[in-house]
Parts: structure tokens; C-alpha cells; sequence
């Protein structure tokens, strides 16, 4: 089970783990009721992903759910919905303690999350004290720049080109290259299908060409079998499945196991 800390060193403990070699998990999370995100700190999961692009988490409910994981001492992550300078410096201004930046596809596009994500020298983020990440304006001035420049940058790949991921795959400021399998599956002409030989070989090639960059990746998983061949070929950073997925298996589950009981009475 995971432990409260301190928010603003779950990113340095974070980026240790992964230094070290080790794999730390977590879940998409598309729920917008706190009480959940706590059930998965509590229950040990390392990281939540606060999905913005395919969920409906608002600007308005983020501060709440990243107070959540941070009670627990799991790092929030929000996957925006772009690359633009709104939607990650708000994120971050919320105190999301790391970005994960959907449909990159060029080194430009990596370059700009990192400069949208990171305060000078680093980047070029706007500059606001009075937010959450800031304890409104009574954090210390150079802890708090300190502090925010240590947030994860994680860029999120669903290309299925090589070259375009050497053109970014040593952009400076980036913490882990995360594959999409669902969405690259569909680049490849095979929609859904992630467990098809050609989308697994596709994905060991780029899982290849980070490792040999020395970058951490990250892949989605929504079974153990996956999760445990993504692991092996070298995988850290496994976000397991979905909130709503995970609870609807469990419901299911449930009914299937009561609904026995009343068939045999």
C-alpha cells in the first residue's frame, strides 16, 4: 500500500523508480468522484492517469481528484487533451504532478510539451503563484519553480513510422515514451486487434528503439497476459486498464457469481 507523503517529491521518488529499473503501475481514470481515485492509491497502484482526452474530467473537478492521489501518496498524472500551452500549464497550475500528451507525431510537438510543461531556464510555462500547485502564492518562491519543474513529461506515440520516433525520441525533458496499442493498431490497418502478431511486432520494434535510447516506456494494458509481455520486452510504466472497466468486470463478476446461487436454490 501506498503511503501520504509530501506532493511535491512524488515526482523525484517517482523518477527513481524508474531509474532504477523498476515498473510501477497505474489506471486510466475517466471517473470524476474522488472517493475512487482514493480506493486505487489505498489499494497500491503507483500512478493514476486523469484523463482529459477521452474523459470527462473538467478543469473543475482536476484540484479535487489530484488532492485524492496525493492523500495516498500515488502520483496524478493528467493526459490532456492537446499539446497546448492552456491545457498543461492549467494542469499543472491544478497541481497535477505530471502530463501525459496524446497523438505526438513530431519533434516539434515534443518540444513544445516540454516547453509548455517546464518553467525557464527549462521552458517557457506562464507564471501564475496564486494556484494550487503553489499553496496560492505561500509556497516559497524557488521551491515552488523547483519543485514544478520536476513534474513528468510523458508523450504518448500511436505513429507506427520509426523514423518519426527517432526524430523526438531524444528530446530533452521527456521522462517516458508512452505506446497507444489501440490507437496504433488502427494505423496498421487492424482496429482493436492489439494482441495481432504484426501490432505486437510493430511494438517491439519501438519498444527496441527507446531502450536502446536509454528512455523509459510506457504501454496501456487491460489483461495480466499483456501487462506481463510488455514487461518482459522491457516495459516500466504500465497504465492497467480503465476505472469504469476495471469496476464493471467486478460488477459482472459479482452478478454472475450471485446469480448462481439463486439458480441453484
Amino acid at each position: 500500500m501506498n503511503k501520504p507523503t509530501n506532493g511535491g517529491k512524488l515526482p523525484q521518488i517517482f523518477r527513481k523508480k524508474l531509474a532504477k529499473g523498476e515498473v510501477v503501475f497505474g489506471v486510466f481514470c475517466k471517473a470524476t468522484t474522488p472517493e475512487w481515485i482514493e480506493c486505487l492509491g489505498h489499494a497500491g497502484f503507483d500512478f493514476c492517469i486523469l484523463d482529459r482526452e477521452h474523459g470527462p474530467v473538467s478543469f473543475e473537478s482536476l484540484s479535487a481528484l489530484v488532492l485524492a492521489a496525493e492523500s495516498t501518496g500515488m502520483l496524478p498524472i493528467v493526459r490532456v487533451r492537446n499539446a497546448s500551452e492552456e491545457e498543461i500549464g492549467h494542469s499543472l497550475d491544478l497541481g497535477a504532478k505530471g502530463i501525459q500528451v496524446p497523438q505526438v507525431d513530431s519533434a516539434e510537438m515534443a518540444s513544445r510539451a516540454v516547453d509548455c510543461a517546464k518553467f525557464a531556464p527549462d521552458g517557457h510555462r506562464g507564471v501564475c503563484r496564486f494556484v494550487r500547485a503553489a499553496d496560492f502564492s505561500q509556497k516559497d518562491r524557488a521551491d515552488y519553480f523547483r519543485e514544478a519543474n520536476q513534474s513528468l513529461v510523458i508523450l504518448q506515440l500511436e505513429d507506427t513510422k520509426l523514423e518519426t520516433y527517432r526524430q523526438f525520441i531524444e528530446t530533452k525533458g521527456v521522462d517516458v515514451l508512452f505506446i497507444g496499442p489501440y490507437d496504433l493498431s488502427q494505423r496498421l490497418g487492424l482496429p482493436g486487434q492489439v494482441d495481432h502478431p504484426t501490432v505486437i511486432r510493430e511494438i517491439r520494434k519501438l519498444i527496441e528503439l527507446a531502450r536502446a535510447k536509454k528512455k523509459s516506456v510506457g504501454i496501456f494494458a487491460d489483461t495480466p497476459e499483456q501487462a506481463a509481455r510488455w514487461i518482459e520486452a522491457g516495459c516500466q510504466y504500465i497504465a492497467y486498464s480503465v476505472d469504469v472497466g476495471l469496476f464493471s468486470n467486478i460488477c459482472r463478476e459479482t452478478c454472475n457469481t450471485l446469480n448462481n446461487l439463486r439458480k441453484s436454490k
